[in-house]
């Protein structure tokens, strides 16, 4: 199938009354990010088993795009759909739902943990994509006829993935694990901007001291604040290295700040110097870490070792990857907090079911 160029009101208006009568579509989407805090959209690809249609971003009003997605009557098919979930929260405020998402499913049918899009297609289908475009600019217009095909493809072969897929889920009885999954990639919440927990971002928190952890996560709400404003990357206002080098000093002056943030070009600090310095000293004191300086020892990683033998196995018996029943991340807070501890991913819905019980067993035995 041939794909079709949307570059005006009247065309998209035409494309989503033919895709209207569909009970699924095929949905992807190209952007630009590197110099902004926002995905610039820049294109949206949308199709069925015999439509591949391209619509420009930047030359349409998307408006009735964002009422079609939201059909909840209409499913909507994507691989990896977290980055997409992004841009649609950013641009229409929710989530379209219900969601497929090809990844998720190819995982619950032992096809690999994260299969990439490329893999997968060629896997499934024996084809081998063109992934020459994958690093182009999708903002430069006019878009290139290798561009457009490169775009077309993805989704035209989502179209093909997608019935398999949907029915080799519902004969392994598996339907209910994937859309409850989709289900929570579909939470807005996850892809709203949150400056108050900012700090849950940066890596290596936990080597700092309770106070200097407060101050971090003061500077971390302060910089997202402004990423958001400014539409500019956080790494460009304050990098995460910086940023904890000046937590932990806690300087109280701007000669003092100087010398901790060497790596600070010399006007960000003239512009910044005195809010941070006010956020430092108003950062609560006296309280408990955020984050606890955990370092892990023999009984703890031991521990660690005897609940992921116990994954592997219940997942061998499933023939899925073991990560998709529980994360690493999973089994270690199962170690340190039990199973009786909030937020669990390993101890909730369809993955308590299928390996829970073990799981608590292997921590009573331990």
């Amino acid at each position: 199938m041939q794909p079709q160029l949307i570059a005006d009101d009247a065309a998209l208006s035409d494309l989503l009354a033919r895709l209207a009568p569909n009970a699924w579509v095929v949905v992807d989407t190209e952007f630009v990010r590197e110099r902004t805090y926002f995905a610039q959209l820049c294109l949206v690809q949308i199709g069925d088993a015999d439509t591949v249609a391209l619509i420009d971003a930047l030359a349409v009003d998307l408006a009735p795009l964002w009422t079609f997605l939201r059909d909840p009557a209409r499913l909507k098919v994507l691989h990896s759909a977290s980055q997409d979930m992004e841009l649609f929260v950013q641009h229409a405020g929710d989530c379209p739902r219900p969601l497929f998402d090809t990844q998720i499913a190819a995982a619950m049918l032992g096809l690999g943990d994260q299969i990439s899009y490329a893999a997968l297609v060629e896997d499934r289908l024996g084809v081998t994509l063109d992934k020459s475009q994958s690093r182009t600019d999708w903002s430069a217009r006019p878009l290139k006829p290798a561009q457009l095909d490169y775009a077309a493809d993805d989704v035209r072969q989502l179209a093909r993935l997608f019935p398999a897929l949907r029915d080799a889920l519902a004969t392994a009885g598996r339907e209910d694990w994937h859309r409850e999954d989709c289900d929570a990639v579909c939470d807005p919440a996850r892809y709203r901007p949150d400056p108050e927990h900012a700090w849950q971002r940066l890596r290596g928190l936990g080597r700092l001291d309770a106070d200097a952890q407060q101050a971090a996560a003061q500077l971390a709400r302060w910089r997202e604040e402004r990423a958001v404003a400014s539409d500019r990357p956080r790494r460009w206002l304050l990098a995460d290295d910086a940023l904890l080098a000046i937590a932990s000093a806690r300087p109280d002056s701007v000669e003092a700040l100087r010398a901790c943030a060497a790596d600070i070009p010399p006007k960000s600090i003239e512009r910044n110097a005195r809010t941070w310095l006010r956020l430092i000293a108003e950062a609560p004191t006296g309280r408990a870490p955020l984050v606890e300086d955990f370092r892990p020892d023999g009984a703890h990683r031991g521990l660690v070792k005897q609940l992921s033998h116990t994954v592997r196995a219940r997942a061998e018996t499933l023939g899925v990857p073991p990560s998709l029943l529980a994360a690493r991340a999973s089994l270690e807070q199962l170690a340190r907090f039990g199973a009786g501890a909030e937020g669990n991913p390993a101890m909730a819905g369809w993955r308590r079911e299928q390996i829970g019980d073990a799981l608590i067993a292997a921590l009573d035995s331990a």
